[in-house]
C-alpha cells in the first residue's frame, strides 16, 4: 500500500474543496495542503498565468510575487518534516494536497519545460531529466534534505517569464521533472463541464468578481485539457494504473485482472515505480452518496474510513476550514460555511443543451451564455475520456 503525500490533481469548481473538509476532518492522521501551486502560476517569477502579467501590484500584494516551483515544494517538504511522513519514529502523519492540475502546466497547449527553480547546479533533475552526481531527489521528501538546492536563478527582467530557457521531458506536461511528480500519490477529482464552467464564470463577472480579484473570465482555465494530459503521462510513466479503484474485471475500461481496484496479488496496483491505482472521483457520484465514494477512495489511498469524516460541525473544523481557504477568497465561501457533506434530496435532472443554454442566457445574458457553451464544449471529450476510469460503488 502506498503511503505517499496523497495529490488530488482537479480543476476549477469540482467540488473540490468539499472534498477536501472531508480529510480535513481526520486531523489525527493527515497533514492536509490546500492549493499551494496556484501562488507560483500567478504571481511569482516563474508564472505560467498571464491573468496578473500587467498587474505588478496585484502580484507584489498577493505576497507570493516571489513564489517559485521550488519555494512551494520546499515548503511542502518542511511540513512533511514537521509532521514526519514515513518516519517510523515520527508522528506518522501523510501529507494530503489539493490542487488545480492546470497551475503545472503551461497553459494553451504550450510546451512545458521543466521549472527554472526547479533546475539544480550541483543536484537533482538536469536538463535532460538526468539525475547528476547520482543524486536522487525523489528521495529528498523523505530525508532532511532540501526538494532541489542550489537552484539555478529565475530570470527577473521584467519580461514575461514563460517561456523558461529550459529544456523539456520526454512527454511530461508539466514543468516539475518526474522525479519529483513521482514523490506523490495522484488521485483525479472531476465534474462535468456544464456544471463546472458556469460556477467559475460567475466568479469572474461582476458582484463576486471585487471578492475574487478575477476580473475576467480565461477559458485557459477550465483545466480539463491539462488534467487528461498529465493523468495520461501519469499512466505513461507507470505512476499510476493500470488497476482501476472501485471497479473491478467485469466492468473497468482496461481490462486488467482487478477487484475494487485492488489486483489479484493483493498489491493494490503497485509496480516497480510504487505506482498505485487510477483513482478519479465525478463530483456527481460524491453527491449521489459521499459515504460510498468517499469510502472507495479511503479504500485505494490506504485510509481507514469513517463515517465521522463527513461532518465537520465544530468549532476547531472550522477554524482549520477558514484559514486554510483565506488566500483564495470569494471561491470557497460554500466550503467554508457548511457542516457536513450528506446526499443531495434527488439526483441531478437531466437536461437537454438547450435548457442549459437557456438557463445561462437567463442568468449571465446572451454575450456570457455563449461563451459558457463554447467552453463547455471544447472540454466534455475530455471530461467523458476521465469519466470512465471513475469510481463505481
Amino acid at each position: 500500500m502506498s503511503n505517499k503525500p496523497i495529490f488530488v490533481a482537479t480543476h476549477p469548481r469540482a467540488c473540490s474543496t468539499a472534498f477536501e473538509r472531508v480529510f480535513m476532518t481526520r486531523r489525527d492522521i493527515l497533514k492536509c495542503v490546500h492549493e499551494p501551486f496556484g501562488d507560483a502560476f500567478y504571481f511569482g517569477p516563474e508564472r505560467l498565468s498571464d491573468r496578473y502579467e500587467e498587474d505588478e501590484k496585484t502580484r507584489l500584494e498577493s505576497g507570493f510575487s516571489e513564489s517559485t516551483f521550488k519555494t512551494i515544494l520546499d515548503r511542502i517538504h518542511r511540513e512533511n518534516t514537521e509532521v514526519g511522513l514515513l518516519l517510523p519514529s515520527a508522528t506518522g502523519k501523510r501529507l494530503f494536497i489539493k490542487d488545480i492540475t492546470h497551475y503545472l502546466v503551461p497553459p494553451n497547449g504550450k510546451p512545458a519545460s521543466i521549472a527554472p527553480s526547479l533546475l539544480s547546479k550541483k543536484r537533482g533533475v538536469g536538463t535532460n531529466g538526468s539525475t547528476p552526481d547520482g543524486d536522487n531527489p525523489s528521495e529528498n521528501l523523505t530525508t532532511s534534505a532540501p526538494l532541489v538546492d542550489s537552484a539555478v536563478d529565475v530570470s527577473a527582467n521584467g519580461a514575461s517569464p514563460y517561456p523558461y530557457p529550459t529544456a523539456a521531458e520526454p512527454n511530461n506536461p508539466t514543468v516539475v521533472p518526474e522525479a519529483i511528480l513521482e514523490q506523490f500519490h495522484f488521485t483525479f477529482l472531476i465534474r462535468h463541464p456544464r456544471s463546472s464552467i458556469p460556477s467559475y464564470y460567475r466568479c469572474t463577472i461582476p458582484p463576486l468578481d471585487e471578492v475574487t480579484g478575477f476580473y475576467d473570465f480565461m477559458p485557459s482555465e477550465a483545466g480539463y485539457d491539462e488534467l487528461r494530459r498529465v493523468f495520461d503521462y501519469l499512466k505513461s510513466v507507470e505512476q499510476v494504473g493500470p488497476a482501476i479503484a472501485g471497479q473491478d474485471s467485469t466492468n473497468g475500461t482496461n481490462g486488467t485482472n482487478s477487484t475494487n481496484g485492488h489486483t489479484s496479488n493483493g498489491t493494490n496496483g503497485t509496480g516497480k515505480k510504487g505506482k498505485v491505482d487510477i483513482c478519479v472521483v465525478d463530483a456527481d457520484d460524491l453527491l449521489d452518496n459521499p459515504s460510498g465514494i468517499i469510502e472507495a477512495y479511503c479504500k485505494s489511498v490506504g485510509i481507514e474510513y469513517s463515517p465521522e469524516m463527513l461532518k465537520w460541525d465544530n468549532e476547531e473544523d472550522h477554524r482549520c476550514a477558514k484559514e486554510a481557504f483565506e488566500k483564495w477568497k470569494g471561491f470557497h465561501e460554500d466550503a467554508i460555511h457548511s457542516s457536513e457533506l450528506k446526499p443531495r434530496l434527488h439526483k441531478k435532472k437531466v437536461k437537454s443543451n438547450k435548457d442549459h443554454y437557456d438557463e445561462w442566457v437567463a442568468k449571465y445574458g446572451q454575450k456570457g451564455a455563449k461563451v459558457i457553451q463554447d467552453t463547455v464544449n471544447a472540454n466534455v471529450a475530455d471530461y467523458e475520456y476521465l469519466k470512465q476510469f471513475a469510481i463505481k460503488v
